[in-house]
């Protein structure tokens, strides 16, 4: 959510960022937020001097009673019942307009930080560094014919009872799925300093609008009969913890840095045709996420520190990756900065989207009223929020299929992981 005092002030800075982030014709929908600003502010001063002559008109009432003079006194009541429906009208005129100019400004997506790349799309994404070599050695097995080779990969019993786009791991892999996220989890409480979250996986509009997946990805979403909705990341929940709350700066001397491992639920609307085969893109899986709050002046710093947190799993893993800015085409609705780290997959010969961790500014806050106050200060500021995969476990489940894939069709298991897998060092058949 943007400001409409900052887009009052400097319209051209919006038509010229939002026209950057692919937003067509950004300086007609300046020019008709700016509009229906002016058409909102008329209504409230409208509303307002009702407000101040029904005052003075109904005061002025007694002193013409006082004196007797009942003709003036029934003049005024009737004034005061006209200025009656003119604030009844200019009320309903503020709710309407503000409630369009809300929902306008909702639409918008956030600008990006100065040092983004600009481009229209992933090709103008700009690759900042890589790690570990590549395997090329030979012919690479998919994922999904390592792991139903192996008789613990069964998408044809998922889609039985519950359609396309779902799994069922069995055995080995089953723990192995496990095992990661819960090193993962314990990778970044123990080493990184996150707190474990165990948050709520169904949350109401608020949160769902407040982290920005409402109204634009409802579609994406899965939602209940009481008007729920799953979360398609823990961000969602995590995030939400500091909606509607005004925090003591002393909080967020240290940024609070909050993680969970959770299962998470997307429709996948827009996705039709996209790695319908295999575990890349599924309607249900886990993933650890990272959410940091932090002061404004601190989250650049922190994104930098979130990005390396969720690199250090790739690193322990021994996973080859590579590390990408995004450019503004290409970014999310809400972030103003992304890095994406990105996997080596041996049978696509390609690196793929592993983790994506985002600096939002105080776009999310905003929509939520997440707010703090500086020692020694009256106003308050809205907070910055940054979110961040680390990592998505299914995805991460699928580099290890393909990286540590043996000869005779076994899995080794990466050395980091051996002391979560009971000791277990190798996934075969049977």
């Amino acid at each position: 959510m943007h400001d409409i005092r900052a887009i009052r002030d400097n319209p051209d800075a919006f038509v010229a960022g939002w026209s950057s982030r692919g937003v067509e014709d950004a300086r007609a929908v300046v020019d008709e937020l700016l509009r229906l600003d002016r058409e909102l502010r008329a209504a409230q001063t409208a509303g307002q001097d009702g407000l101040a002559k029904r005052n003075a008109a109904s005061k002025a009432i007694g002193a013409a009673m006082g004196r007797k003079d009942m003709a003036e006194a029934e003049r005024l009541k009737a004034e005061v019942e006209s200025l009656k429906g003119e604030i009844a009208a200019a009320e309903a005129t503020e709710r309407e307009v503000g409630a369009k100019l809300r929902d306008l400004l909702a639409a918008q997506k956030n600008l990006a930080a100065d040092d983004v790349p600009d481009g229209e799309d992933e090709s103008a994404n700009v690759e900042v560094s890589r790690w570990g070599e590549p395997r090329r050695s030979g012919p690479a097995k998919d994922h999904a014919d390592l792991g139903e080779a192996l008789g613990l990969l069964d998408f044809e019993a998922a889609a039985r009872m519950s359609g396309a786009r779902f799994a069922v791991l069995k055995g080995g892999l089953a723990r192995l799925e496990r095992a990661i996220g819960q090193f993962m989890l314990d990778v970044q409480t123990g080493e990184h300093g996150y707190l474990e979250v165990n948050p709520p996986l169904l949350v109401n509009d608020a949160a769902a609008y407040g982290t920005d997946k409402l109204p634009k990805f409802a579609d994406d979403l899965f939602r209940t009969t009481d008007g729920r909705w799953l979360i398609p990341t823990a961000e969602v929940s995590l995030t939400a913890t500091v909606m509607g709350q005004q925090l003591p700066e002393s909080e967020l001397k240290t940024p609070i840095r909050m993680t969970a491992l959770t299962a998470c639920f997307r429709a996948e609307a827009g996705s039709a045709g996209r790695d319908t085969r295999g575990l890349i893109r599924q309607h249900q899986f886990y993933k650890v996420e990272l959410v940091s709050i932090t002061r404004p002046e601190d989250s650049d710093a922190e994104h930098e520190r979130m990005v390396g947190c969720a690199e250090a799993i790739l690193q322990k893993l021994e996973l080859p990756y590579r590390k990408v800015l995004l450019c503004k085409g290409d970014m999310g609705f809400g972030a103003r900065k992304t890095y994406d780290l990105e996997v080596w997959l041996p049978s696509q010969d390609t690196y793929r989207e592993i983790s994506s961790c985002s600096n939002c500014g105080d776009f999310q806050a905003r929509r939520m009223d997440a707010r703090f106050k500086r020692d020694g200060e009256k106003k308050t500021e809205f907070v910055h929020t940054l979110n961040g995969s680390g990592l998505a476990v299914g995805r991460t489940l699928v580099a290890i299929l393909e990286n540590y894939q043996q000869d005779d069709g076994s899995i080794r298991v990466p050395a980091a992981l051996i002391p979560w897998m009971g000791g277990v060092e190798r996934i075969a058949a049977g």
